[in-house]
């Protein structure tokens, strides 16, 4: 039985945790919040004192944290010098590729092997065990860091070496909010001339503005049983969370020197929605700012 160290138990970890433990593996869990160290103990996870107790014992160690500087920080405080020899460190946050290169390359020199390995997919599919895991490692390590990841995974891609997986994070992240804003617009404009929302969504789900914000995530309430925008847009992908990615995606363009201009366009729109206090709706709930509605948005 593998035993894994879990560090960063939110709405996504927890999930993640919990399916693990589900999957009969020994978990040592660990969160700075007590409520979060609750629900995992009750999902059959070990609670740990704190992080170097989860890091000692494991030989898979996975972290779900909220940024670059607090993924740095725990490498260089906890994971480095006290993670075993030829343990496995898999960093499932969705952060800046610098940072992800950096804490590889200084895993490796401590004889750890290590992976960026962000997901896609969501709360519901954290929680299910069918998450999308984005995968930058060395190519010796994947067949290692794929079993390790199987029991959450729906997929797991190695996209290249260390960093790869958080470039192709943001990326496919920034498609992610530049097409649910398209998705948006679209029930917006149908709306105010008259289009019916339901025959709309027949249409434009078996026509050419086909899309996933589309026909898996509508933002308009009923057309989809699953999405948030049936629960007043509560759950999900929050607007703060897309915020941070296509921050990092614009972060990357300028560094590449990349034009990302409906990315860019993209970040000002969720920007704006945070501004004025709905950055922990989910995201699709920019549908009611584009129609004017945002106080039907408790």
């Amino acid at each position: 039985m593998t035993t894994y160290g879990f560090i960063g138990l939110g709405n996504m970890g927890g999930g993640m945790a919990a399916v693990l433990a589900g999957a009969g593996a020994e978990v040592l869990a660990h969160d700075l919040s007590g409520e979060a160290m609750a629900r995992a103990q009750a999902a059959g996870c070990r609670p740990a004192a704190d992080a170097a107790e989860a890091v000692e014992a494991a030989e898979v160690i996975l972290t779900m944290l909220p940024a670059g500087q607090h993924v740095r920080s725990l490498y260089e405080s906890v994971i480095l010098p006290r993670a075993r020899s030829g343990a496995l460190v898999i960093d499932c946050s969705t952060i800046d590729v610098q940072t992800a290169r950096a804490v590889a390359e200084r895993a490796a020199e401590r004889g750890l092997r290590a992976a960026d390995a962000p997901v896609s997919g969501g709360v519901a599919a954290a929680a299910s065990g069918a998450l999308t895991f984005m995968v930058g490692c060395g190519e010796d390590d994947f067949s290692a860091i794929e079993q390790a990841l199987a029991p959450m995974a729906k997929a797991v891609v190695r996209a290249g070496a260390p960093g790869a997986g958080q470039a192709a994070k943001i990326c496919n992240n920034m498609l992610l909010g530049v097409s649910m804003i398209g998705v948006c617009e679209a029930f917006a404009l149908a709306e105010q001339l008259g289009l019916d929302p339901e025959r709309f969504f027949q249409i434009a789900s078996s026509s050419s503005g086909q899309c996933w914000s589309l026909t898996s995530y509508a933002p308009w309430p009923g057309l989809v049983p699953a999405a948030p925008s049936n629960r007043d847009y509560e759950g999900g992908f929050s607007a703060a969370m897309m915020l941070k990615d296509l921050k990092l995606a614009q972060g990357a363009a300028a560094e590449a020197g990349v034009a990302t201009p409906m990315g860019a366009q993209a970040e000002a729109l969720y920007a704006l929605f945070d501004r004025l206090g709905y950055g922990g709706k989910d995201f699709s709930g920019l549908i009611q700012m584009l129609r004017g509605q945002l106080d039907a948005l408790a």
